[in-house]
């Protein structure tokens, strides 16, 4: 058991809290009987171990539950918990979502205290549901690290040829690029993609004519020039600026154009970012100058 969440009744019985203090200030309660300090925020590892804990071991985290354990940074902001109880019919709390069918033993693996869906049955789980986007982020992010291949997802499926979901596997598989580095690259990569762009390169590494890497860009396409970055929040601390800032006139200098999106055009203005990307791809790049010697 995590010490970040424990079982009301059993940590009164030990002495360590008092039913009045679970009421209080300092406890927060996650699911009937299960509590948590409150300084910790509610997020989906913490109500995931909490729902682990909740249904007293007998359970499997599965879906974005598992992939959020693996450390596989893919679920929605509002994703429920995922929790699968073979062959018992339990009600689930608010917030869980349970599933009943059976893991196979090679499907599932004990860590970080709980019972988690492997990641490339995790993948597979993912791979059938939600959108099409949403089902190639997560098998990006799960692929990227656990290194097993679009193809062995494909393998993977035909254990269960009757599955809901099943037949989009081949698309979700020859969508992926294990080389992404976060969901919103991925978000951004489909909407050209899907769009009826050329695929870009992903995290293309720039040399210089020393063949000295200047900088390793999100997406690229490298014939044209053409650099495409995401800016996350993590872009907008001093030091990240200053870092950016150097990068992109060292790209710059070498003949790049940079284009760089944010939250707001990957979700609320996609049509913009494919009209700029063919604009980009029909027109040539101004070769940079040339020092003589």
């Amino acid at each position: 058991m995590h010490s970040d969440v424990f079982l009301g009744t059993e940590a009164i019985a030990r002495g360590a809290v008092t039913p009045a203090s679970l009421r209080g200030s300092r406890f927060q309660r996650l699911l009937p009987n299960v509590y948590a300090p409150s300084s910790l925020v509610p997020d989906l590892a913490l109500r995931s171990r909490a729902a682990y804990l909740w249904a007293s071991g007998r359970g499997v985290l599965t879906g974005y539950s598992a992939a959020e354990l693996w450390s596989a940074r893919c679920a929605p902001v509002d994703a429920p918990v995922e929790l699968t109880i073979a062959g018992e019919h339990v009600r689930a709390p608010a917030g869980v979502l349970m599933g009943q069918f059976a893991l196979a033993g090679d499907e599932r693996l004990r860590r970080f205290g709980v019972e988690l869906a492997t990641p490339l049955r995790t993948a597979y789980d993912l791979a059938r549901k939600g959108t099409l986007v949403d089902a190639v982020v997560a098998v990006d992010a799960l692929t990227g690290r656990f290194g097993f291949t679009p193809s062995e997802l494909v393998e993977f499926a035909q254990r269960y040829p009757c599955a809901r979901g099943t037949r989009r596997l081949p698309e979700v598989a020859s969508l992926v690029e294990p080389g992404a580095e976060s969901a919103m690259e991925t978000r951004l990569r489909l909407v050209m993609v899907l769009a009826g762009l050329p695929r870009p390169v992903v995290q293309y590494p720039v040399v210089d004519e020393r063949a000295r890497v200047v900088a390793t860009v999100d997406l690229a396409y490298p014939e044209e020039l053409v650099a495409i970055e995401y800016e996350g929040a993590d872009h907008f601390t001093d030091l990240r600026v200053r870092r950016d800032g150097g990068r992109y006139t060292r790209l710059a200098a070498l003949g790049w154009r940079v284009y760089r999106y944010f939250a707001g055009d990957v979700y609320g203005r996609p049509e913009q970012i494919v009209r700029d990307m063919h604009l980009a791809l029909t027109t040539r790049a101004i070769p940079p100058r040339r020092r003589h010697a």
